[in-house]
């Protein structure tokens, strides 16, 4: 029975975990949602016990329905929703404030200050990165500014800091082990990726200790083991990496030019640069895909913060649907006369606008305009922002000229429609794969190569199949039209109209 991985997909609705086998497939999965907390207009903050719970009762009922026990298990691996920050007493394990969101735009002040002090050109020339809210770094100066008595502590050495694998690292190993890894690092805004280390200079600039901060591993790397008590016996962490370079991995994206783009809450496209840090003149990010074996591998990244979150709110905000899976049913339906527009910036727009201040808003409404037109709006707000990505990563990259294929995954991608109308606005082939699991697939094959029970990047690539391939069908002269007015809405949509 050896030879099985956990994987733990923390995520941003809800807690995840995946027992996959030798085989590489699922055997079990179980899942559980948790609160989401808005304290204030642009906030958005969780409650990290509430995730802790969540992540433990998931690996639990997920080995109970695949009747193991820890023995079986050779390895976990973690993937974690990025930017999202945690600090906690260092003695007692309490965090001292509920966990910011990466969608959380508090420092949005703060980013405005640093960027007129002239600063954002060095932070993005070491860290690859924008001085966005959506970072973590000036969340963790704010947690430190505005929790009482969190300077002096930390200052004092009593406090840790980290994004959330870091946190369910130090929990799961009763607290002996403070570790992240560089793909989860090379988003605090304080990660140097040139020379892979934590940047002492801007972290004197945002004023965070840097005994606060995790050591930084591998991706694939001892991350110690689970305490015996939680599930009766000891299981080494052997994989850890950030959602979006775990989708990647997942989807064996291990070649340069290789590109996959997830479609959660928020949409993530990254495109392998391989050794190149390629630095983006359209404002997308430079990041690290992963680190194997002391080597980074870096990407271009574009980040968009509302994809799936704009169906949750046909569903939750306005009740025009019933569930989200009924969204593409219901665009198909939609008044093909009729172009209506929704510009998702809900949480400000990210790549390639980066306008923290940007509110989400409708155009081309009619007296028909109705639930299906709403549907098709948000679908294809989706497919409109990620062809923004393609065309600006096609703009930094020297191999971006070549045709490009995407790899889909997330949780949206099982909507025909939706990816149909992604082809037909990229004009280019959507491959959506036989394993829709690629997140916690790609965290399950660092640890299960760590492990050795799994094959290693090449082998493990040529086990990817393709379960449907989407190809374009739209006239040239209809995507134009379409194109052209989602640019004119964004245009009136930016905060500095």
């Amino acid at each position: 029975m050896t030879g099985f991985v956990l994987a733990i997909d923390q995520g941003t609705t809800s807690s995840r975990a995946i027992v996959f086998d030798r085989a590489m497939k699922v055997a079990a999965t179980a899942q559980q949602e948790f609160t989401q907390h808005y304290p204030a207009s642009g906030w958005v903050e969780h409650d990290p016990e509430e995730i802790w719970k969540s992540v433990l009762a998931t690996c639990r009922d997920a080995l109970a329905k695949a009747r193991l026990s820890a023995s079986d298990i050779a390895a976990i691996g973690i993937t974690n929703q990025r930017e999202t920050v945690v600090i906690w007493d260092k003695a007692t394990g309490k965090p001292i404030h509920n966990a910011i969101v990466w969608q959380d735009r508090r420092t949005s002040k703060l980013c405005q200050k640093l960027r007129k002090q002239g600063l954002e050109k060095k932070f993005t020339a070491r860290t690859g990165l924008l001085l966005d809210p959506y970072f973590s770094g000036t969340k963790i100066a704010w947690l430190l500014d505005h929790v009482k008595g969190a300077r002096a502590r930390a200052e004092r050495g009593e406090l840790l800091a980290g994004t959330i694998d870091s946190f369910l690292v130090w929990r799961f190993t009763g607290g002996k082990v403070h570790a992240t890894d560089a793909t989860n690092a090379s988003r605090t805004l304080v990660y140097n990726i040139v020379d892979n280390r934590w940047d002492a200079e801007l972290l004197n600039i945002l004023r965070i200790p840097a005994a606060l901060l995790p050591e930084v591993k591998d991706c694939a790397a001892d991350f110690g083991a689970t305490d015996p008590s939680f599930f009766g016996a000891a299981i080494p962490i052997l994989g850890v990496a950030g959602d979006q370079q775990a989708a990647t991995i997942g989807q064996a994206c291990f070649q340069p030019g290789m590109m996959k783009s997830t479609y959660g809450t928020g949409c993530f496209a990254l495109l392998n640069t391989g050794s190149d840090i390629v630095r983006s003149k359209n404002r997308l990010l430079t990041t690290i895909a992963y680190r194997l074996n002391g080597k980074t591998t870096y990407a271009l990244e574009g980040s968009i913060f509302v994809a799936g979150a704009a169906v949750q709110w046909l569903r939750d905000g306005i009740k025009s649907i019933g569930k989200a899976e009924h969204s593409g049913e219901l665009a198909a339906r939609a008044d093909d006369g009729q172009d209506v527009y929704l510009v998702p910036a809900f949480v400000g727009l990210g790549a390639p606008h980066w306008d923290a201040e940007a509110r989400g808003a409708i155009f081309g409404l009619t007296r028909n305009s109705g639930p299906a037109e709403f549907a098709r709006a948000a679908l294809e707000a989706v497919g409109y922002q990620t062809r923004d990505l393609l065309d600006a990563m096609k703009g930094d990259w020297k191999g971006g000229k070549a045709k490009t294929v995407l790899r889909v995954d997330g949780g949206m991608v099982v909507s025909d429609w939706t990816m149909q109308r992604l082809a037909d606005l990229l004009d280019a082939p959507v491959d959506r794969p036989a394993i829709l699991e690629t997140t916690a697939l790609g965290a399950a094959w660092l640890a299960g190569s760590k492990a050795g029970v799994w094959p290693k990047a090449t082998a493990f690539a040529k086990s990817w199949s393709l379960e449907r391939r989407f190809k374009p069908a739209m006239d040239e002269a209809t995507r134009r039209r379409k194109l052209a007015g989602w640019r004119d809405a964004v245009r009136r949509t930016l905060s500095a109209n």
